[in-house]
């Protein structure tokens, strides 16, 4: 019951990291129509961020949280001023490409500057060690990066729910036709968003940092779970993005525990059958799948 209670927590901290950036997507792919693959690629460009702001520049863990988002939202907007919307009116498939090329010159960029071997990110003063419950040691940067994933989580939701701007996004991201016909003008709101979804991606680099290897492939295999998390929740459903994050990260975490060989067959099998019983997605709606 002990290593159960540790794998679980584990896996919802690895959801965390999926959550987010799923959080970040399936905004993007609502409200543009963009299947971003270059997501892993910048969840890897925020880990990067934060080992560079802290070995050069003596940029704490916490001030990272804050900063890297910033400097992500601005590479968002100027990637989607620069690249994504020449590509909108045409075929998805475009855009699919032309983010599939930034992830390679992205990865490539980062090994010729930094190597392979990976840079070191300590965890931070205060969250090292484990805390003590009963008879069981939970790691705390893992407690931690569960509940700052839930908190960030609850805010977007907060903040797409409850302000105006936020419930004009939702609707664009949900059910972007209708929006257009309510005389919304969607497109004012691209380059925020994807701003924004970049944003999330950022931070789940950030916040994965401490407790994963930094080097300049971490997100070719995250970004194709990822992809699998937001087809299990529901293309461009924010609920769907958080609850299948989660879900994802604990049948993980049981897999490399119980079944390492099977552990990311069992996440390709999840969501075959999700599929099958529900193409759009736990969440999502049949006119989005």
């Amino acid at each position: 019951m002990s290593a159960f209670i540790q794998y679980t927590l584990q896996g919802l901290a690895a959801g965390g990291f999926y959550a987010v950036s799923a959080l970040g997507l399936a905004v993007i792919f609502g409200v543009l129509g963009v299947v971003n693959f270059s997501h892993g690629a910048v969840y890897m460009l925020g880990a990067v961020l934060a080992a560079v702001l802290l070995a050069e520049l003596n940029v704490n863990f916490w001030l990272a949280l804050v900063i890297v988002p910033i400097i992500m939202f601005g590479f968002g907007v100027l990637m989607e001023r620069a690249l994504v919307r020449w590509l909108l009116q045409l075929d998805p498939l475009y855009n699919f490409l032309l983010t599939f090329g930034l992830t390679l010159v992205l990865v490539e960029a980062v090994k010729q500057r930094y190597g392979v071997s990976g840079l070191p990110y300590q965890i931070p003063p205060g969250l090292g060690g484990q805390v003590t419950v009963g008879s069981v040691g939970l790691p705390t940067y893992a407690i931690f990066a569960c509940l700052f994933s839930v908190v960030v989580c609850v805010a977007v939701g907060l903040l797409l729910t409850r302000t105006r701007i936020g419930m004009i996004v939702r609707a664009a991201t949900e059910a972007p036709e209708r929006t257009r016909a309510l005389g919304i003008n969607v497109g004012r709101w691209v380059t925020p968003v994807f701003g924004f979804g970049i944003a999330l991606a950022g931070l789940a680099g950030v916040l994965a940092a401490p407790s994963r290897a930094i080097t300049a492939e971490m997100g070719s295999n995250f970004v194709i779970i990822l992809f699998a998390v937001v087809v299990i929740g529901g293309l461009g459903s924010i609920l769907g993005a958080v609850v299948a994050g989660f879900l994802v990260g604990l049948v993980e975490a049981y897999g490399v525990a119980y079944a390492p060989a099977y552990a990311q067959i069992v996440i390709f099998i999840m969501m075959a059958l999700v599929i099958l019983v529900r193409p759009a997605g736990l969440f999502g709606r049949e006119e989005i799948a």
